[in-house]
């Protein structure tokens, strides 16, 4: 099947696996719903159809639908955020995670609950998520003051910088875990990522913000394509490889922010969902941007009613998509190791 074919196909598969999967993961956990049931709660609420058990009706309205809906918007944007990373940094390991905007939340989310543990009155509800975002954005910056030295942003000065300030935050982060004493059992949940405790407050920030960095890095996607033939290139074209630099990784840093700041740290699924896809589909980024969100949509939806509805108890999602991207990030290294070529 030529590449246009298998665009369409895997496109049609994905679309019709997004709406069935999250169905299935409706009728699924502590109380089996019907997806009957699922349908008349859905359409009750949107339109004010035939009552429904108000029992029903708050287990799936109130606490599956946001969850589920978090796990496919978190899931698109970590995807795309690994597409556009590989694309602009010219590096197939990187991904959301590089330049340490999972530390600066975890720092940022951890510095509150300890805040707590002292006394200080912070509402967890949003002070966490708040902090979580500043922390991860106040990264972004750090990295990129660090890496902005010769101007010009280079995948290398990007990756070292954020491997330097994501040790730095990891050393402050073990120490808010020592200070936290009893309330470090909360820390360590909250860095290993999870899903539970999102509201339609977290939804309603998380999916417009979603979607307008989708579109932007969709617009871009062109001279994405064009920036992977080098940067000399990519110049002789006529793209200000500088600027396009600088407006994705902002964009993508600041919509991996968000994510982190409802989901906690939740890894590789920006690895595993692009490079997948990429094999199927070829490099074309316009193609990619659009069924990476998909893709990475139906994966932590699928990791997420896994770990809620299926395991004995609820496993923090963040250690099933480790589980699953770690090898796949070791073969993915072997294979540049044995292309010869730099890891930078």
């Amino acid at each position: 099947m030529n590449r246009p074919g298998r665009f369409w196909a895997t496109g049609l598969v994905l679309f019709a696996l997004l709406p069935c999967a999250m169905m299935v993961a409706a009728t699924m956990g502590y109380m089996e719903v019907p997806a009957a049931d699922v349908m008349r709660a859905v359409l009750h609420k949107l339109s004010g159809g035939a009552a429904v058990d108000p029992v029903v009706s708050a287990v799936v309205i109130d606490v599956r639908l946001p969850r589920i809906i978090a796990a496919v918007v978190v899931g698109g944007v970590l995807a795309v955020c690994g597409t556009v990373f590989q694309a602009i940094l010219l590096n197939p390991l990187a991904e959301p995670y590089t330049l340490g905007i999972s530390s600066g939340a975890a720092f940022g989310a951890s510095l509150v609950i300890v805040l707590q543990v002292f006394g200080l009155a912070l509402p967890a509800s949003y002070s966490v998520p708040l902090f979580a975002f500043l922390g991860s954005v106040a990264t972004l910056f750090a990295v990129l003051a660090l890496a902005s030295g010769d101007r010009r942003l280079s995948s290398t000065n990007l990756i070292l910088s954020g491997v330097i300030v994501a040790a730095i935050l990891s050393a402050a982060i073990g120490f808010l875990k020592f200070l936290a004493d009893e309330q470090v059992g909360i820390i360590i949940f909250w860095l290993m990522g999870s899903l539970s405790g999102v509201s339609w407050t977290d939804i309603f920030f998380l999916v417009p913000v979603a979607l307008a960095g989708v579109m932007i890095c969709l617009v871009y996607g062109r001279e994405l394509n064009v920036m992977a033939t080098g940067e000399r290139a990519a110049a002789t074209l006529g793209v200000n490889t500088v600027r396009l630099r600088w407006v994705l990784l902002i964009t993508c840093s600041l919509m991996t922010a968000l994510c982190v700041a409802v989901s906690g740290i939740i890894g590789f699924v920006g690895l595993i969902v692009p490079h997948f896809l990429r094999y199927l589909l070829g490099p074309d980024n316009r193609l990619l941007i659009l069924l990476s969100f998909l893709g990475g949509g139906v994966l932590l939806l699928l990791a997420d009613t896994l770990t809620r509805a299926v395991l004995p108890a609820e496993v923090p999602i963040g250690v099933l998509t480790a589980l699953i991207g770690g090898p796949v990030f070791c073969l993915i290294f072997k294979k540049r190791q044995r292309d010869d070529q730099s890891l930078f």
